[in-house]
């Protein structure tokens, strides 16, 4: 057990390193192919626009959530630590990185206890999808769940980063089935959460049969973790730079996924876009493509290394450019951003 624990603290450390650098950021993830149609009347008061919304049953003050990220080593706690901080602050939304190694070592479950500095906000635990074929079922799906006192559990989904990580888990047969169990017996929602590659249609679709209704797209233009694994394999750099270019653009993930819940007319199919998003105009056009929520990971990665200061800086930040977004398309609640007209932007077709 110890043997295992201390590989995927090794891993985590890896990830961490080259994850936070610039190597690891991948294309474009198409939101410059939409420009919003600007509206030079707005009649609206700047200081009256509304970025609240309500995710898992909690009130939140803006549309965007720090995504599931790094956890199981030293680095991981700081920076749990600074975002629950400011997370609580702001009052956002939060997930933690990946608990398997908790459950693998329960010593190392106090790397994850955002809860401790935000005791009100929307908290996400994190486990992969594919250990339902090594081992792991509800029991340690719920311990993950009660071990942040979550809202959710995400279950990342991320086939191509396991092919290509040195210690990678392949097996993913049968692996539906499992889940379907476990989404009806759990205490919390299951989110469905890819990892950089992007959610299809089709892939949304058979995860809906099985009873999942919350979809985190984590599309192609952010952080490319087929890059962060083949730095980590001597050798492998090239396969891993290949595969870099590989999955669906985010803008296009949140369209498809879109799609789909207007087909199936179901309200309570919930959307978080994530991949790549760096800026308040990506949240806005995230959302007026199809999104509840937004989600953003690296950014956030690299002011917590640094402080919760820095974290509430970019926050405000984001705020600020989301706010401008909003009177710019004269949207006063999140609600009437999500009706605002896009424009394809032919230049970049």
């Amino acid at each position: 057990m110890t043997d295992i624990s201390d590989n995927i603290e090794k891993r985590k450390k890896d990830h961490l390193r080259i994850a936070t650098s610039d190597i690891s950021q991948t294309g474009n993830p198409g939101f410059d192919r939409y420009r919003f149609v600007h509206n030079a009347l707005p009649e609206i008061d700047f200081d009256k626009i509304d970025t609240s919304t309500t995710f898992l049953g909690k009130k939140v003050n803006y549309p965007f959530l720090i995504s599931c990220m790094t956890g199981g080593v030293a680095e991981g706690k700081k920076i749990n630590r600074n975002l629950a901080k400011a997370a609580q602050k702001y009052n956002i939304a939060m997930g933690v990185g990946s608990q398997r190694a908790a459950i693998e070592n329960s010593e190392l479950a106090n790397l994850f206890m955002a809860r401790e500095e935000a005791p009100d906000i929307p908290l996400i635990a994190n486990v992969g999808l594919v250990q339902l074929n090594y081992g792991f079922g509800l029991r340690e799906y719920q311990k993950i769940v009660d071990m942040i006192d979550a809202d959710a559990l995400a279950v990342h989904i991320n086939p191509i980063q396991e092919v290509i990580q040195p210690e990678g888990d392949r097996n993913w047969e049968n692996l539906l089935p499992k889940l379907a169990k476990i989404v009806r017996e759990l205490s919390v929602p299951i989110i469905a959460k890819e990892v950089g590659f992007g959610l299809s249609e089709n892939v949304v679709r058979r995860f809906y049969k099985a009873g999942v209704r919350i979809f985190d797209t984590a599309g192609w233009g952010g952080t490319s973790w087929a890059v962060v694994e083949g730095q980590r394999r001597s050798g492998w750099e090239s396969l891993g730079y290949l595969f870099g270019e590989w999955g669906i653009p985010t803008a296009e993930s949140i369209v498809q996924v879109q799609e789909f819940r207007l087909k199936t007319k179901d309200k309570r199919l919930v959307i978080l876009g994530s991949g790549g998003v760096r800026s308040g105009i990506d949240i806005a056009k995230a959302i007026a493509l199809g999104s509840d929520m937004v989600g953003i990971a690296y950014p956030f990665a690299k002011a917590a290394l640094i402080s919760s200061q820095e974290v509430e800086k970019l926050i405000e930040r984001l705020a600020l450019e989301l706010k401008i977004a909003m009177f710019g398309v004269g949207a006063k609640k999140i609600k009437e951003l999500k009706f605002s007209k896009l424009a394809v932007n032919k230049v970049t077709l």
